[in-house]
């Protein structure tokens, strides 16, 4: 069978909370004892019968703390069967004070019954079973607590791995491109060209790596990032890639996840520029939207076709990637929609709760 074991940061704040609450506890206990004794009519100087009950009870459930302590390693089983012989052993020393103590005020009271014996026996263990039901309760809920906590604390660990999975999974396509056009440069003697591609590759991977996933940038930074990878591909495809952004000024210091846009663009280069001899342009628009952020970026290659699309609707490797980060980003507040155009080419448009630095 199983057992309890506390980790420490619950030990400590059980010991925290342990002595503030007995002692307030107890208090109130012997505040109510004493005011039902005035109430059935016994004299003033019986506050010291009901602080003596009060003070014996506060020292024998502490005393039943220290062994309920001692049982939290053992098999739930034994330990409860441990835990009523503590608590039946507490609450016969608790009655037999408790009698003693009352009765030194009393010439003529006696239990003449084992009816007497029992009812004793049975308010005072109400008393105890109360108080042991209590520190039981706030332990476990203590243990929870810190279960979830840690369930939380591996789900949040998970979702930055997702996000840092997601997020730097750089095509190797376009590695390999972009070093393949080096060589090229190098090898026709284009070293000055060589040089101003490595070191934009450079750069880019540079602010690629170095860039938190999990935080959110200026729209306006997202683009300064994105030039440095449409650099790059300047060199390759030179006036066949045209490129134009339109943001709305409202809109510039829009929060959105880092390099979110270079896949879609990348997408956009390898379908709709790349393939064609005439090359192609490629549209970034951003405006506002209530309060979500708009932004489509558009080319105008072939579209979308058939065999670009999955069973799910997920289109090409680049969308389906930027896809999956704004669900793990945003949930339901984000939407991805992949249209073609009707003059031609495809509409990649995203929508995201427009948050700006301080709001965020």
């Amino acid at each position: 069978m199983s057992s309890i074991v506390l980790p420490d940061s619950i030990t400590a704040t059980s010991k925290r909370l342990f002595w503030p609450l007995q002692i307030v506890g107890w208090l109130g206990y012997f505040i109510l004892h004493f005011t039902t004794a005035m109430g059935d009519g016994k004299p003033l100087s019986y506050v010291s019968a009901s602080l003596s009950v009060a003070v014996c009870g506060f020292v024998i459930t502490s005393l039943l703390r220290l062994g309920y302590r001692r049982l939290w390693g053992l098999p739930v089983p034994l330990m409860a069967a441990a835990a009523i012989g503590l608590l039946v052993l507490a609450t016969a020393l608790q009655m037999k004070l408790y009698v003693t103590i009352a009765f030194s005020y009393c010439d003529d009271c006696e239990i003449r019954s084992i009816f007497g014996y029992l009812w004793y026996f049975t308010s005072t263990l109400y008393i105890i079973l109360s108080w042991s039901g209590l520190y039981f309760g706030i332990k476990f809920a203590l243990q929870l607590q810190q279960q979830k906590e840690a369930a939380l604390r591996a789900q949040n660990a998970a979702h930055a791995a997702q996000i840092r999975m997601l997020r730097y999974q750089l095509n190797p396509h376009f590695l390999f491109n972009t070093l393949n056009a080096i060589s090229t440069l190098v090898l026709d003697d284009k070293r000055d060209t060589a040089y101003r591609m490595v070191a934009s590759l450079s750069a880019f991977l540079r602010h690629s790596l170095d860039s938190d996933p999990e935080q959110h940038v200026a729209l306006t930074h997202e683009v300064d990032a994105l030039n440095l990878y449409l650099g790059i591909e300047q060199v390759r495809f030179g006036e066949r890639l045209q490129m134009a952004v339109d943001i709305e000024p409202a809109v510039r210091d829009a929060l959105v996840p880092g390099l979110i846009l270079q896949p879609l663009v990348e997408n956009a280069i390898k379908h709709a520029v790349s393939k064609r001899e005439e090359g192609g342009r490629i549209e970034l628009i951003a405006r506002l939207d209530d309060d979500m952020l708009d932004v489509h970026l558009r080319d105008d290659g072939p579209g979308l076709v058939d065999a670009d699309v999955t069973s799910n609707g997920h289109a090409r490797v680049g969308l389906a990637n930027t896809r999956e980060r704004l669900r793990v980003l945003f949930g339901e507040r984000q939407r991805l929609a992949i249209r073609n155009r009707e003059t031609g080419g495809l509409d990649v448009h995203i929508r995201l709760p427009f948050r700006v630095a301080q709001d965020a």
